[in-house]
């Protein structure tokens, strides 16, 4: 059942135990610095209250995910529902070939002099 499921999902919980560790190791790196700059000053850290080290740490957390997580998600939304012509994500790009292919097909029973089949007129098949 599990090998299963790590089969199935393997790519979301290798990124979600990536983003986890490196959660972590942010939290913890930070909170090292923020001790260390704490006793600089001569007070002590405190991880709540107006001072602690909450504040910061939700500062950096969100700057991360502003300048990364957000910016790769709106691309993967946005490229699901929205159009480029002519790129990679963009759906048009078969239908738009189907169609030249069967143009193509057309012209050259044409030109042969032979009778346009009713299965180039429609768009062809996938056997060219």
């Amino acid at each position: 059942m599990i090998r299963r499921f790590l089969r199935d999902y393997g790519l979301g919980v290798v990124l979600a135990g990536l983003f986890v560790g490196s959660w972590i190791l942010q939290t913890v790196s930070g909170w090292v610095e923020f001790v260390a700059e704490q006793e600089a000053n001569g007070t002590a850290p405190h991880l709540f209250g107006t001072a602690g080290y909450f504040w910061p740490w939700m500062q950096a957390t969100f700057e991360n995910w502003q300048s990364e997580f957000l910016q790769l998600f709106s691309m993967a939304v946005l490229t699901a529902f929205l159009l480029h012509k002519g790129s990679t994500e963009s759906k048009d790009g078969e239908a738009e070939l189907r169609l030249q292919l069967a143009a193509i097909r057309l012209q050259l029973e044409a030109l042969q002099g032979a009778k346009p089949s009713a299965q180039a007129a429609q768009g062809g098949s996938d056997d060219a």
